[in-house]
């Protein structure tokens, strides 16, 4: 299921190109689709956040598996990009709540491995990036219309949903949220580490939508052809394939908060770096260390939250933090667009981006030298 959830976000970047020629719309038109998937992706976590309080997390994600069906067939169907762009909001509605339901579901079927199973779950989310370009590729190929890529998430999802219903109901399973009844009253006992989870990723997932979902065609300003560009898209979400497994497990054993700090802090050091940097080999290598360093970060900061929020407050808490971080982010790749439609160079916007990330690193160092950053969540 998290594989189809998060194919059906990401598999908007690899179409950006062909939405541009079919629909004869700009970049910044473009960006808007995959903007309109993540903004999807942060509306209904909150509003997720509050259901959880009264529904089992296995029928939410039950119902996400339902919404994303359909939204993929009405993209399938779509005539204009109006309604590509409702399409994508709908996809990424049923992937926001999947992930307030699933994250918590997984760390309490796991409780004693919190890091290495969300660092398998968030591994697996992984594949799917690194699938949605050779997919989109393989779809043109084959079929020549991008129409059929929806048509295949549609029909997998309705498969996966309705073997998820029967395993479900063979299952025992844990009752570890039912004291999880006030969405209020969690963000009022932990709104300090949900605080900074939040412009943790927040800041971080801005620039990195900026980045993956223009990067086929930066790398492409850069004199790469467009076969090596978008190999290197794949190559970017490659490297987040170890490094959900590795981070996971890192995160049960690190000191959670610098070890966060440290993946951010080198995330910002590599974005400055691919803006100066030529060269298909070079690329590649830089490629690989934006994509392993950045995916680092997801599975850091879900055990810090996941595995220190205790059961009264666990789903409720995440959900404010998985809301906010989303709006957040998702507008980076609008603005890349936007900024990119205004003329400004590739280089140029990832460098302000960069600079404007590292400001936020400095900061929240200088609080972590001070004592001031929660090292984890309230504890009954």
């Amino acid at each position: 299921m998290i594989f189809l959830v998060n194919l059906g976000r990401v598999v908007f970047a690899p179409l950006l190109q062909e939405f541009i020629a079919v629909f004869q719309i700009g970049e910044g038109t473009a960006g808007l689709i995959a903007t309109l998937a993540w903004l999807g992706s942060a509306l209904l976590r909150v509003p997720t956040g509050w259901l959880l309080t009264r529904v089992a997390r296995h029928r939410v994600i039950l119902v996400t598996g339902a919404l994303l069906t359909g939204a993929a067939a009405f993209i399938a169907s779509a005539t204009s990009v109006a309604m590509v762009a409702v399409g994508a909001l709908c996809m990424g509605l049923a992937s926001g709540s999947y992930f307030v339901a699933a994250n918590p579901f997984v760390s309490e079927l796991y409780p004693d491995r919190v890091g290495w199973a969300l660092g398998i779950h968030g591994m697996t989310s992984q594949l799917a990036a690194v699938a949605a370009a050779p997919l989109v590729t393989l779809v043109l190929t084959l079929f020549v219309d991008w129409r059929i890529v929806f048509v295949c998430i549609a029909v997998a999802t309705a498969l996966v949903t309705v073997t998820l219903f029967f395993t479900a109901r063979s299952t025992d399973l844990p009752d570890a949220g039912s004291a999880d009844r006030d969405l209020i009253g969690a963000i009022r006992t932990e709104w300090r580490v949900v605080l900074l989870a939040v412009v943790v990723v927040g800041a971080t997932g801005f620039v990195w939508q900026g980045l993956f979902n223009f990067y086929e065609l930066y790398m492409r300003t850069k004199g790469l052809s467009d076969t090596a560009s978008k190999n290197l898209l794949t190559v970017i979400f490659a490297a987040g394939v170890p490094a959900f497994f590795v981070s996971g497990r890192l995160a049960d054993t690190l000191p959670r908060v610098p070890y966060i700090l440290t993946i951010i802090g080198s995330f910002t050091v590599c974005v400055l770096a691919v803006t100066v940097t030529s060269g298909l080999v070079a690329l590649i290598v830089l490629t690989a260390l934006i994509g392993y360093v950045l995916h680092s970060l997801f599975p850091a900061i879900d055990t810090y939250l996941l595995d220190t929020l205790p059961d009264g407050t666990r789903a409720s808490a995440y959900a404010w933090y998985s809301g906010g971080m989303m709006v957040l982010q998702a507008s980076g790749s609008s603005a890349v667009g936007a900024l990119r439609e205004a003329g400004l160079a590739y280089d140029l916007i990832f460098t302000q981006l960069a600079l404007g990330l590292a400001v936020v690193v400095v900061g929240l160092l200088a609080l972590q030298r001070s004592g001031r950053l929660p090292q984890s969540a309230t504890r009954e």
